[in-house]
């Protein structure tokens, strides 16, 4: 049975981490499937939306804490291991928001550490209620510091602040209200609800999409008039695809666009 299993409805894509024995980790094997994925969807122009799911008690609990104690027994103390499994960590990360694709995080059980950071680094997240979030290496030792930048950008400054020193938990409608998710939904109308978001996303021209989706990333680390300027510029771009000017061409008369992308 693979660790990372897909299955594609129409242009939905859906990602489902299968290693419920170790809570769906982020071990070396989940990194390099997911990294993989990923790196194949980025050239997928079939698929327009992606949805990342666990399998078992957990959307995913970290990092896998029995491979960080094994590599520490190397001659350097773990130290080239955990550079390089932190580069991969990060990298992987990074490939989500350069998808072409909005990824939606459907999560359940509780979503702690790095698993957490997935779920800020993912583009949408609907989780069930009950389910809990946390960034609680401190708990053994261990300052989330890589989950806090995903984390610091999804999330108030203070509340962050809170989460990655106490170590605790907050729960669905919490996350909620931070903004960590989108909502919170009752646990059986959790696929249901992310499908069907995911369906909305598909549906809209994936060029366009593309084009916004990078724009937000790169406009948010601007000041405000290099934002400006920068959209502008994307604005003028999308405005001269040929799907767009079918777009406009249909609302004004009230029809389905034509669109070929």
């Amino acid at each position: 049975m693979a660790i990372l299993e897909r299955n594609d409805t129409g242009a939905v894509a859906h990602l489902h981490m299968n290693a419920p024995e170790r809570l769906n980790a982020l071990s070396d094997e989940m990194l390099a499937a997911l990294q993989d994925e990923f790196d194949q969807l980025k050239s997928d122009r079939s698929i327009r939306a992606v949805i990342l799911s666990g399998s078992g008690k957990a959307f995913c609990a970290g990092h896998d804490l029995k491979q960080m104690t094994a590599g520490r027994q190397a001659e350097d103390g773990g130290k080239a291991y955990f550079k390089d499994l932190f580069d991969r960590c990060a990298r992987m990360m990074m490939t989500v928001q350069q998808l072409p694709q909005p990824v939606i995080a459907q999560v359940h059980g509780i979503a702690t550490a790095a698993g957490c950071q997935l779920v800020a680094t993912c583009d949408l997240a609907i989780a069930a209620e009950g389910t809990k979030f946390g960034v609680n290496g401190v708990n053994i030792g261990l300052f989330c510091s890589t989950p806090m930048v995903a984390l610091s950008r999804n999330i108030p400054r203070k509340q962050a602040f809170e989460m990655l020193t106490t170590g605790q938990f907050i729960d669905a409608s919490r996350a909620e209200e931070l903004g960590l998710i989108n909502r919170a939904v009752p646990a059986e109308d959790l696929a249901t609800q992310t499908a069907a978001l995911a369906e909305t996303l598909a549906g809209k021209l994936g060029a366009a999409v593309k084009i916004g989706k990078q724009a937000f990333y790169q406009q948010m680390q601007m000041p405000l008039d290099q934002a400006y300027a920068y959209t502008g510029d994307v604005m003028v771009e999308n405005m001269l695809y040929r799907d767009t000017e079918e777009g406009i061409a249909a609302f004004i008369e009230k029809r389905d666009p034509d669109w070929t992308q």
